[in-house]
């Protein structure tokens, strides 16, 4: 049950204003988020997740995993989502590797599907199981990863333009439900109701893309009639395979499943140019299940759900799947992606003419129903028993018959209750197996014998019950003898034979092209795969066929027969498979049942003879028996005219690699052969795993019946079941295998080329999983009389009594052969029965002969032998492939002259260890070997431009320097055009370390291998980064010690295959050499040859000895989480014997990637002391700490190994520096060793940087002055594989990744750890102080950045009193991470142009890891948590621009992202004359940069510009100069030069009248002023005229 892993790594471009997104990952009910992010629409989580279901492997696949960013999120609200991406875990399985690396997922929103994109998550999706290890692609650089597009999260094949698309699941109706409730609930509703009702009240529900619609409830109905249409929205082509239809049974407690069927889109689709949407029906689709007897509790439920394969014919349901894209342009579509449940019409009636003309034919009415699904036809099944052997005898001696089944019809026990009379008259409307038909049946099987039109048949559909008879003491037989039990079976179905025949048409194209073709094989291979994925047809209408042996009227046990491999067609290539012929059927328990222990017996194995066809046909349906049966027109039986006899010689040599059944780790194996009803054993031979029987069993007088000539040319098959003897109770099963005999008819001679027949290896299986090889042959010869068969040769052995050996012609011929074996030692013995091991001795054993090592006086103070070579001489096969296993047995000898067996292992193939004298042609190579120089040439062709490196010892510098390159020679380039002076920008010698040396070795490097392999030599890499274990690189490391593991216990089955690893009780060290005698003298007289030695020349001797060992612990990788929150916080582990150093108060703190940067030196003496264990631990605050992963290394393989993986060779040779030569031997002085002790002649040093080995010269750097030795011979040792005889690559300075496996979790990683072993020999002189890996710290920096000015900022209120647009502007800005540091400026209020003026100082302070580009930000992730943790975000500056409100939010207007690590890098898309640089080097930058915001149309539109100046500084720097923040002491900045109009009108009414007022409306208001000062006179004109005048005529 793989674990899931998933790495959110970031998002990006993410739809929404000003938003604080997190992500959640969620795979069926499990949910898991990230951290959330403030304020920004591309966060960085870089957080790793992990999911552990434990469930069958097929409902995992088709798990939906999903994929969705919230806004919002937090304790109080569930927060707005933004968007999803949902695939099936199947698909990510069925990735290359099975995971998809740095891939995009595109999200949508399912609310509203006109939306189009929201955004991008970038994520690594792993499904890894057992033994599989996650392999991650080493990064290519940064800006393939950023081309979104092109790096799609989508699997081969699926467009990047993916649409939305509806897709149309119909159901119309379903027949022959079973009864789902018992009859005694029924009897009391019928007393209370009055009339009977069907147990079952059924609907149908549909799964598909985590979604799922029901449809309604059809009240008591056993054939529901919906009519519906269950519609979902998705995109297409959907990332999920199947849509789950299930029929379910409504219940008042809980619904319960009664058919489940899957419809994978694969196969109703076609994406070829010529292809088609998915589309299907509208098509009978059949479900299985459990047997349709209702009980409370079901055993077989899960066979219901669609788990395992259904034992029993459920239902079948009428549906059809469309598919409809969507133009999600148009106006009146629905944009939800709600499951809908609609009506839809009934599929078109039969014409009533159709009806009428039938009428007349005797044929049930129900079967005129309709056509939408092909012409109803009657079809006939005919099945002929003519052999049931190997009954199992638990069954009991209670009479047997088989019963043959297809959908209902023939099912007489749980086929469909028999309905009311009122039912009976209605017409059915049913397309088979209705009720009455059902009944009719019964009663034609039972009492009547009503005949059919053709006046010859009855419907039959089991056999007649018979008492079993005994084989042996495991199995019985039925007496099927001269009279063959037949079946006959009638049904009505619609009429899709045509499918059926295209693809049996498909498989036999198949099968032929499996048998012929050998060359072309993945080619073909693919071709197959296609071919048989077409051949699956999903609309069949004619369910399968099952063959129940019951007992005691219970069904015991089963077999299934797809329809189509017996359907009859006149075209040959149509037919299926078995049709007419006679096939072996073993028939299993079902269900669970069948899996485990009690399904590995065989219930009951059927010789049975299948046809399926057209009544109409029917008179073909004999041809295919063998000649010489003919029908008997009593029903039910065929009786036999010819049988033949036979001898049958099973010639059983040996058997290998059997199952362990016995505690001690092996098995006293005995095997029994079926041949017909025949039964014989071979002896049993106690206490082996490959058990050498050579045995010739008899079978006499074998009556087969049928023609001769078939019977020669497909014989009945033969089984073979081996068991393990047990003193007391029964025998163990082992396993099985099956073979066909090769025949001889009596008229044919016994000779070349069939006889006598060749051994050959048979797989055993037990169960699911293989338990060895058989080693056998097998003849059956017709007998007439005795003198014709050919004799039985050889003696029968004088030991072995009675017993006959394999003859001569067939045994295998043997050769004198002797093997010499090396002991080394034994390691790691556990106890035995409580006892621990003290004198241990090896026994070997080939063949019958063997050796025995010296005893080990005392294993605690000494593992190892002290004799090291012992031989012995056997006789073995010429042909390599018979040479017998050769078992290594451990005993501890006890006081009395008492032996235990500790455990035992049995070396299966002895090729490898097949000596080959050396080729004498290859020891003098007179060609000087290739030149190696030491400056490399490396082409590397960027999209712009071509530049060449040379490297040279001098030149190597700049590449150490993890900077990109391109980078830089982009911005000198850049420079030279504008003309300026190229500034000095050579990195410091002293500024390298250990670190640089690495990064160098796995970014810059393996970018550049990745893209130029063929150009690269490997000798650039500074380091050797391996992606795996160093063993694995050099096979174990076993080219002269190899480990065998011993093994005691008995094996675990299938699934538990993992816990051999529990079986192992210790290891065995030491290697063997076999050649054939007589040996040449040649090797014997070579000087200095041991004879004690034998083939083991040369080798070091095996007293102990004291080592200093030095484990560097890099970092590790992707670890399990072993907390809550989904972290860990690891620390390092490193056990050495009885030695532990415990790194416990140096834990890092909530990290799944930690960085350990550490050296550990231990004292070990070999070998009592040889297995280093290193563990990553999670520390925890309470409690035990868990262990997350442990490695263990075997360093004494690795100390001996002629690889010598001691201490890695550098790839250069330097004093002092970084790169510091780590060996206490130089280079000189371990290459003379190396000449030494392979009797090379050399080294010699020459003239013009020449060294000469063994007739080869090497050449090198001449350039270099000190040293000049060290570096030739450094050139010497780098190509150590091109010497003959002796040579083998040595180890170069490295590093290897491993991964951490966990007891608890066998087989599955659990994180991978980076890190290397260095050993010293005590005896040697001490090397030097550890070089120092220890993590960088990061440096300390601040940013300065100056807002000076911005333009064209967007104007977004209306003035109150002048209506005309302003803003009130204000800059924000941030690091990325550090949003709770935001800073703001001053508001340019009342801005009517969009210009403001700020001279406004930011200052960030922020802590930066040059190595990594990646700022490091250490906080608490809540106030409840215990440390700090670390985060690693890459840099980047946020700008962004708002408009200030007083009494509402402040409105956001744009952003700009300012990435300060590869330059102020903005969409280079649109602002492609912008140069990349970095601000790290450049320092200072000032300019203008553009503001964007999404529009509506989510579209980037520009909002604005802002003139900045950007200024890094290291602390130090700026300790000296400090700076104040906005416009403040120290060096103030001058206060920016704003219009007169910016300023806040509530605040000095005044101004604003002056500004606002009086500069607009000067002359209105004038003229207003005139204006009323004429309507004042006017008015006192008016006002006074009156008195005015009467004064004036009154004369007062």
């Amino acid at each position: 049950k793989p674990p899931i892993s998933i790495t959110v790594v970031e998002a990006r471009q993410l739809v929404g204003l000003n938003m604080d997104p997190v992500v959640c990952v969620e795979i069926g009910e499990d949910k898991k988020y990230t951290s959330m992010k403030e304020s920004t629409n591309c966060p960085y989580y870089n957080e790793y997740f992990v999911f552990d279901f434990h469930v069958p492997p097929d409902v995992m696949f088709d798990k939906i995993l999903k994929l969705s960013v919230i806004h919002s999120k937090n304790l109080l609200r569930s927060g707005t989502l933004v968007g999803t991406f949902k695939l099936d875990v199947g698909t990510v399985y069925s990735q290359p590797e099975h995971q998809f690396y740095h891939k995009w997922a595109m999200l949508s929103d399912p609310d509203d599907i006109t939306a189009g994109c929201k955004g991008y998550i970038k994520c690594d999706i792993a499904v890894v199981g057992k033994g599989d290890n996650i392999k991650t692609p080493h990064k290519a650089n940064e800006t393939d990863e950023d081309d979104i597009e092109g790096n799609l999260l989508l699997p081969e094949g699926v467009p990047l333009e993916r649409q939305w698309a509806r897709f149309y699941v119909k159901i119309y109706r379903a027949e022959g439900l079973p009864k789902m409730n018992t009859s005694i609930m029924a009897n009391v509703k019928k007393a209370f109701i009055g009339e009977n009702r069907d147990l079952v009240d059924p609907y149908v529900q549909v799964v598909f893309a985590g979604q799922r619609g029901k449809t309604s409830v059809q009240k008591s109905s056993y054939e529901p009639i919906w009519n519906e249409q269950v519609v979902f929205t998705e995109m297409f082509p959907p990332l999920c395979k199947r849509i789950k239809v299930q029929i379910r049974d409504s219940d008042k407690v809980n619904d319960v499943a009664i058919g489940t069927h899957f419809i994978d889109l694969r196969k109703i689709a076609n994406d070829g140019d010529k292809g088609f949407l998915p589309t299907m029906g509208p098509a009978w689709v059949n479900m299985y299940g459990s047997t349709r007897h209702y009980t409370l509790i079901d055993e077989h439920q899960d066979l219901n759900e669609g788990l395992g394969e259904g034992v029993s014919f459920r239902a079948r349901l009428l549906i059809s799947v469309a598919v409809e894209i969507l133009d999600t342009t148009s106006t009146e579509i629905v944009s939800s992606t709600e499951v809908q449940v609609e009506p839809v019409s009934n599929i078109s009636e039969v014409s009533a003419h159709w009806m009428q003309t039938k009428k007349t034919t005797r044929l049930p009415l129900h079967v005129f129903s309709f056509s939408a699904t092909g012409k109803i036809e009657e079809f006939f099944l005919f099945g002929s028993f003519l052999e049931a052997t190997m009954i199992d005898r638990k069954i009991g001696d209670k009479p047997i018959s088989f019963e043959v089944t297809i959908g209902n019809y023939g099912n007489q026990i749980d086929g469909v209750s028999k309905p009311p009379a009122a039912k009976k008259m209605k017409k059915k409307e049913g397309g088979g197996e209705s009720d009455e038909e059902e009944s009719e049946l019964i009663q034609q099987n039972s009492s009547e014998d009503e005949a059919d039109d053709d006046g010859d048949l009855v419907s039959v559909s089991s056999t007649p019950p018979m008492k079993p008879v005994i084989t042996d003491r495991n199995y019985f037989h039925l007496p099927y003898f001269e009279k063959k039990p037949c079946i006959y079976i009638k049904s009505w179905w619609q009429d899709q034979r045509r499918r059926l025949y295209n693809s049996n048409i498909m498989d036999k194209i198949a099968d032929k092209m499996r048998n012929t073709v050998r060359d072309k094989l993945k080619m073909v291979q693919n071709f197959l795969h296609r071919l048989r994925f077409l051949a699956d047809e999903p609309q069949h209408s004619i369910p399968d066929v099952f063959v129940w042996m019951m007992s005691n009227n219970k069904r015991i046990a089963y077999a299934r027969i797809p329809s189509k491999d017996i359907l009859y067609s006149i075209v040959d290539e149509e037919t299926g498979k078995d049709c007419g012929k006679v096939k072996a059927v073993f028939l299993r328990l079902p269900g669970k049942k069948g899996f485990g222990p009690a399904g590995w017996t065989v219930q009951a194995k059927m010789e049975i003879y299948l046809w399926l066809g057209l009544n109409k046909q029917r008179k073909d349906f004999l041809s295919g028996l063998p000649n010489g049966f003919e029908e008997n027109k009593a029903p039910r039986t065929s009786p036999c005219l010819q049988s033949q006899v036979f001898q049958l010689r099973a010639h059983m040599y040996q058997a290998r690699s059997l199952f362990a059944a016995d505690s001690s780790g092996l098995s006293d194996p005995f095997a029994r052969v079926f041949f017909s009803t025949h039964s014989q054993v071979t002896e049993v031979l106690s206490e082996t795993l490959c058990p050498t029987w050579d045995q010739l069993l008899v079978f006499e007088d074998v009556e087969l019946f049928g023609e001769a000539g078939e019977l020669r040319d497909d014989p009945p098959i033969i089984v073979v079941e081996v068991y393990d003897q047990d003193t007391v109770g029964k025998a163990e099963f082992i396993g099985r295998t099956f073979a066909k005999p090769i025949t001889k008819m009596c008229d044919e001679h016994y000779g070349p080329p069939r006889f006598p027949p060749q051994l050959e290896y048979y797989q055993i299986y037990r169960g699911n999983s293989t338990a060895g090889d058989l080693l056998a042959a097998f003849e059956l010869l017709q007998v007439r009389g005795r003198a014709e068969l050919p004799p039985i040769d050889g003696p029968t052995d004088s030991e072995r009594g009675p017993i006959l050996p394999v003859p001569m012609g067939i045994r295998p011929i043997l050769s004198r052969y002797r093997i010499e074996v090396l002991f080394w030692g034994l390691r790691d013995l556990k106890r035995v029965n409580l006892a621990l091991v003290d004198r241990p001795r090896v026994d070997i054993e080939c063949a019958g002969r063997g050796v025995q090592s010296a005893l080990i006086q005392n294993y605690k103070k000494n593992p190892n032998f002290s004799t090291l070579v012992k031989g012995f001489e056997v006789d073995l096969p010429e042909n390599e492939l018979l040479h017998p296993p050769l078992n290594v047995r451990v005993v501890d000898c006890r006081a009395f002259g008492r032996y235990t067996l500790v455990g035992s292992h049995a070396v299966t193939s002895l090729r490898r260890f097949i000596y080959s004298p050396p080729d004498k042609t290859h020891n003098n190579w007179a060609s000087a070997g290739r030149p190696t120089h030491t400056l490399l040439l490396l082409i590397s062709i960027t999209r712009d431009y071509i530049f060449v490196l040379i490297w040279g010892i001098q030149t190597i510098r700049s590449l150490l320097y993890p900077q990109n390159e391109e980078k830089e020679e982009k911005k000198k380039k850049k420079k030279k055009k504008k003309g300026e002076v190229e500034e000095d920008d050579e990195t410091d010698e002293s500024m390298l370390d250990w670190w640089s040396k690495y990064f160098a070795s796995i970014e810059t490097l393996m970018e550049v291998r990745d893209r130029f392999c063929s150009i690269l030599f490997c000798s650039i890499l500074f380091y050797s980064v391996y992606n795996k274990e160093l063993e694995a690189e050099y096979d174990n490391f076993e080219d002269w010690l190899h480990t065998f593991n011993l093994y005691r216990g008995k094996a675990g089955d299938d699934d538990e295959a993992a816990l051999d690893d529990d079986r192992i009780v210790g290891r065995f060290k030491g290697s063997m050499c076999m050649y054939k005698l007589p040996l040449s003298e040649e090797i014997t007289r070579e000087v200095g040859f041991d004879p004690n030695m034998g083939m083991f020349q040369s080798i070091p001797h095996n007293d102990p000895i004291n080592v200093l060992v030095r484990v560097f612990v890099v970092r590790a990788t992707d670890l399990h989480p072993a907390d809550v929150n989904g972290k860990a916080d690891p620390y390092v582990v490193i056990k050495l014997g009885k030695s532990e150093l415990k790194d416990k108060e140096n834990y890092i703190s909530k990290q799944l990637n930690p960085v350990f940067g550490k050296a550990f030196d231990m004292e070990a003496t070999f070998p009592m002391e040889s297995m280093l264990t290193v563990s990553v631990y999670d520390w925890d605050l309470v409690g035990t700490d868990d262990l997350i992963g442990e490695t263990k290394i075997d360093l004494e393989n690795r100390f001996y190994s002629k690889h010598r993986a001691t201490c890695g060779i550098a790839n250069s040779y330097s004093v002092h520096g970084y790169n510091v030569w780590r060996d206490p031997m130089k280079p000189s002085q371990i290459l003379a060793k190396l000449c030494k002790e392979g009797k090379l002649d050399g080294p010699h040093y020459g003239p013009g940087g020449r060294v000469k080995v063994a007739n080869r010269v090497f050449m090198g750097a001449t350039e270099i002055e000190d040293e000049n030795d060290e570096h030739l011979a450094l050139t010497v040792l780098k190509h150590w594989e091109e010497i003959p005889r002796v040579g083998c690559k040595l180890i170069p300075e490295h590093v290897e990744t491993r991964p951490l496996l966990n007891p608890d979790h066998p087989g599955i990683e659990q994180g991978r750890i980076e890190m290397w072993v260095d050993m010293f020999p005590m005896d040697m002189p001490a090397p030097g102080p550890a070089i120092d890996i220890s993590p960088r710290k990061p440096k300390k920096y601040e940013l300065r950045v100056i807002i000076w000015n911005t333009d064209e900022v967007i104007l977004e209120d209306d003035d109150y009193f002048t209506g005309e647009k302003s803003s009130d502007i204000f800059v924000r800005g941030w690091l990325k991470g550090q949003q709770e540091d935001k800073q703001d400026t001053d508001v340019h209020y009342h801005s009517l142009t969009g210009e403001g003026n700020f001279n406004w100082r930011f200052v960030y302070p922020f802590d930066y890891l040059m190595a990594e580009e990646k700022i490091v930000i250490s906080k608490k992730e809540s106030m409840f948590s215990w440390d700090e943790t670390e985060y690693k975000i890459p840099a980047r500056l946020t700008l962004q621009v708002w408009d200030a409100d007083h009494f509402s939010a402040d409105d956001f207007l744009g952003t700009v992202g300012l990435h300060c690590w590869s330059a102020i890098e903005l969409d280079l898309n649109r602002f492609p004359q912008l140069p990349c640089i970095s601000i790290f080097k450049q320092k200072r930058v000032k300019g203008w940069w553009p503001f964007v915001a999404r529009d509506e149309n989510d579209e980037m539109e520009l909002t604005g510009k802002v003139e900045a100046e950007l200024h890094l500084m290291s602390a130090e720097e700026a300790e000296k100069s400090p700076v104040g923040l906005g416009r403040n002491e120290p060096d103030p900045l001058e206060k920016p030069n704003r219009p007169d109009t910016t300023f806040l009108w509530f605040l000095s009414p005044l101004k604003a009248i002056r500004y606002l007022v009086c500069n607009r409306y000067k002359w209105l208001i004038i003229k207003m002023i005139v204006a009323l000062l004429l309507l004042m006179m006017l008015g006192l004109f008016l006002y006074s005229m009156p008195g005015y005048l009467v004064k004036k005529l009154l004369g007062a």
